[in-house]
C-alpha cells in the first residue's frame, strides 16, 4: 500500500476516518490532514461541536491541569457520596464497570500518583499551547480567543498552602504562575474587589487563555473543507466498525460501509460503547457539568476566574459571561436540571455578585465529560489501523490540540 511521509520521515496512512466533530476529533483531523491524510470526519450531531464541546468553561486552562484523584479528594469520597457537596457529587453504583473504574480511580488518589498525573498532564498542556499557536499562525480563525490569564482564588487557607507548593512544582517544569495576596489579586482583576476579605489569597497564571470551543469547532472544520479537502459527514449515526492489517471499516447505522486506511476514534464518551468490545468499556466515566451564558454585570472579569473551593468558572466570552461549575460524577443524562442550573447561578451571584446579570435571561446547558481513572486522556494504537484518542475528562478543550498532534505522530507506527 502506498503512504506519505511526515517531516519525520514515518510512514502515513493516505487516508483516515476520524470518528467525532468536537474539539478532540477537529483538532486530530486537522492534525492528520497538515500530513497530507485525506481526512473523513464523521459525527452523529448536525453541528460539529454539539457535545461537550458545545458550552463548557471555555478555559484553554494550559498550566492548570491537576488530576481529580488526590489523597484530599480520597478523605472526602464519603461526604461527596451521601451529596453534602453542592459543587462536586458522587453518582453511586452497583454497575460492574463503574466499580472497576472507582478501583482504579482510588489507586491513584496516593500523593505521588497525583503528582506524576498532574506534571503528565501539564506536559500536554504545555503540549497543547504550542500546537494552538501554530494553528493560529497558519489560520485565522474566529472562536474568541484571548489570551487573557486566569485568577484561581482560594478562601481556605491549606488549601492555599497545599496550592503554593504545587506552583513551585510546576515552575520547575516550565509553568509561569504568581503567588499573590488578595490585595495584589484585586490590583490585577478588579472584580475580586467585592470578595476583599473573603479569600486568603491567589495565584495567577499570565498565560492562560480563553475562547468558545463550539465556535472553534465549526470555524476549523470549515477551513479543513476549504483549505484541506476535508470530507465531512454530520448527522451519520455510526453503528459499528471493524479493521484488519490492511483497512478500517465504518458501518452507518443505514448499513453504508466507509473504508480507510485509519480509523481514528475521537467520541467522548461516546466511546465506551463502541470500544466495549476491546477491553477498554470500564474505562470512562461520564462527569456531568453545567454551564450558563449572561450579559456582563456592573463588574465583569476581565480574565478567567475559577472559585477553587466552590469549582466556579467565570470566563468573560464573546462579550457574555461564561460560568461554569457542578460536577456529578456517574451522571449520564444530559438534560438541564433546573434545580441544579439554579444552584450555579445562585452560588455563583455569591461568589461575584456583579460579575454578569443573574436577573436577566441566560442560556443553560449540562454535558457530559469522559473521566479516565488518573485524569489523562487515553491516546494508543487500539490495533493496526485503529487509534483512540479519549477520556480527556474536564480538559478536553485545554489538550485537544496537544493530543490530537500525538495520535497522528502515532500513525508512523503501523
Amino acid at each position: 500500500m502506498n503512504r506519505r511521509k511526515d517531516s519525520d520521515d514515518a510512514l502515513l496512512p493516505r487516508s483516515a476516518i476520524v470518528l467525532g466533530a468536537g474539539v478532540v476529533g477537529v483538532a486530530t483531523a486537522y492534525a492528520l490532514a497538515i500530513r497530507g491524510v485525506a481526512v473523513t470526519i464523521i459525527d452523529r450531531a448536525e453541528i460539529a461541536g454539539s457535545g461537550a464541546s458545545f458550552a463548557n468553561g471555555a478555559q484553554l486552562s494550559y498550566i492548570y491541569t491537576d488530576a481529580l484523584a488526590s489523597n484530599s479528594l480520597l478523605k472526602r469520597l464519603p461526604f461527596l457520596a451521601l451529596g453534602l457537596d453542592p459543587a462536586f457529587r458522587l453518582r453511586p453504583s452497583l454497575d460492574p464497570s463503574q466499580i472497576a473504574w472507582f478501583m482504579r480511580f482510588i489507586r491513584n488518589c496516593t500523593r505521588q500518583r497525583f503528582l506524576e498525573n498532574s506534571l503528565e498532564g501539564l506536559q500536554l498542556g504545555l503540549e497543547s499551547q504550542l500546537a494552538m499557536r501554530a494553528l493560529l499562525q497558519k489560520h485565522e480563525l474566529e472562536f474568541g480567543h484571548q489570551s487573557a490569564g486566569k485568577m484561581l482564588v482560594y478562601d481556605d487557607a491549606a488549601a492555599f498552602k497545599s496550592a503554593c507548593d504545587m506552583v513551585s512544582l510546576r515552575q520547575s517544569h516550565g509553568a509561569v504562575q504568581e503567588i499573590l495576596t488578595p490585595q495584589e489579586a484585586v490590583n490585577k482583576e478588579g472584580a475580586l474587589a467585592e470578595r476583599a476579605g473573603r479569600f486568603v489569597g491567589a495565584i495567577y497564571s499570565p498565560q492562560e487563555e480563553l475562547g468558545d470551543p463550539h465556535k472553534f469547532c465549526n470555524a476549523l472544520l470549515s477551513q479543513l473543507v476549504t483549505a484541506y479537502g476535508v470530507q465531512v459527514r454530520m448527522a451519520t449515526d455510526v453503528a459499528r466498525w471493524k479493521a484488519d492489517k490492511d483497512m478500517a471499516v465504518v458501518f452507518t447505522k443505514t448499513g453504508e460501509a466507509i473504508t480507510a486506511d485509519q480509523l481514528m476514534i475521537c467520541t467522548g464518551i461516546d466511546a465506551t460503547n463502541l470500544l466495549k468490545k476491546h477491553g477498554l468499556g470500564t474505562s470512562l466515566m461520564p462527569m456531568k457539568g453545567y454551564s450558563f451564558t449572561a450579559a456582563p454585570g456592573q463588574v465583569s472579569p476581565i480574565m478567567s476566574i475559577t472559585d477553587v473551593s466552590r469549582k466556579i468558572v467565570f470566563c468573560p466570552l464573546n462579550g457574555m459571561i461564561r460560568v461554569a461549575g457542578i460536577a456529578e460524577l456517574g451522571a449520564r443524562d444530559i438534560a438541564v436540571d433546573p434545580r441544579q442550573l439554579a444552584s450555579l447561578v445562585s452560588a455563583a451571584s455569591d461568589v461575584l455578585p456583579r460579575a454578569a446579570d443573574y436577573a436577566g435571561s441566560y442560556n443553560g446547558w449540562a454535558g457530559i465529560r469522559p473521566m479516565t481513572a488518573n485524569a489523562l486522556p487515553i491516546i494508543r494504537k487500539l490495533a493496526p489501523r485503529v487509534t483512540i484518542n479519549i477520556g480527556h475528562g474536564m480538559l478536553g478543550w485545554t489538550y485537544a490540540m496537544g493530543s490530537a498532534e500525538r495520535a497522528a505522530q502515532l500513525l508512523g507506527r503501523v
